[in-house]
């Protein structure tokens, strides 16, 4: 089990440069536009409200981008990530704009210890994260470890009923393809490419993914002292997860193109550390 952390390392590793240049995370508005942020925060200001002062850390923050955003908004942000190549270039991208910023190579399970007990106010998650780990228990857990009685965690993710759909290839009709729920064995995808714009070829593609239920996230943050304060659900999604079928905004959020209150594409949860 221990080795999907290589194999998704591998990936992630790989494809750093390749995200870093792309149009997609936008790496040149933030240093042409001090009050421009991530499109991901960007979605959810009005629910974040304001976290002038807040001590924040994101957890699997990749390049960094919404935790400058975070920190734009005012919060003390660190970061981790378990890429080495991610988390130097977050360094340097935070660094260039000025902000003072600490970010830590690390696994997510091992946060707590590398960061501290009860030191932060905000812990905050983005897209796309929690379906690289296996055990939604283990991460509820480090999420608790890390706030202080009262502190908020913020996460906005793809849907679990999204994460369980795909587009068929014989088809083209979308289809019920991989499960809802966790599991103990992983999906294992072999599939080149990445999810930006870039022009980039890549030689590591294997990734191991969990899903993880709606169910089963409430469940293990009500177990680890969490208190669920906030559930919204999207119908749409900042990247195009169904080839075909579905049409993006003028704010760059895409959703089914035929009755897009179909499908929950993406989710905003917050809940408090008692």
């Amino acid at each position: 089990m221990d080795d999907y952390r290589a194999v998704n390392r591998a990936s992630w590793d790989e494809r750093v440069p390749a995200h870093a240049a792309s149009p997609d995370y936008m790496l040149q508005k933030f240093a042409e536009d001090p009050k421009f942020l991530s499109q991901v925060v960007q979605f959810d200001v009005p629910r974040l409200g304001d976290i002038t002062g807040l001590r924040g850390v994101h957890l699997q923050c990749h390049i960094g981008t919404d935790t400058v955003s975070l920190a734009r908004l005012g919060a003390r942000m660190s970061g981790l990530d378990f890429s080495g190549p991610a988390v130097a270039q977050a360094q340097s991208f935070a660094e260039s704009l000025g902000h003072e910023i600490d970010f830590h190579q690390a696994d997510v399970y091992d946060a707590v210890e590398v960061l501290g007990a009860a030191q932060y106010d905000l812990v905050f998650t983005g897209i796309g994260a929690i379906g690289w780990l296996p055990s939604i228990e283990r991460w509820a857990a480090v999420v608790a470890g890390l706030l202080k009685p009262g502190g908020r965690l913020f996460i906005r993710e793809g849907h679990p009923m999204l994460w369980s759909l795909d587009v068929s290839q014989t088809s083209g009709e979308i289809v019920l393809a991989t499960p809802y729920f966790e599991t103990e064995a992983p999906q294992i995808w072999d599939e080149g490419g990445t999810y930006v714009e870039t022009d980039a070829e890549f030689s590591h593609n294997v990734t191991h993914e969990w899903n993880h239920g709606l169910g089963e996230i409430f469940t293990a943050l009500q177990s680890a002292g969490l208190d669920v304060t906030h559930l919204e659900e999207h119908d749409s999604a900042p990247w195009m997860p169904l080839a075909g079928h579905m049409t993006r905004d003028e704010q760059g959020e895409w959703r089914l193109t035929d009755q897009p209150e179909r499908l929950p594409a993406t989710y905003t949860l917050q809940a408090r550390r008692r």
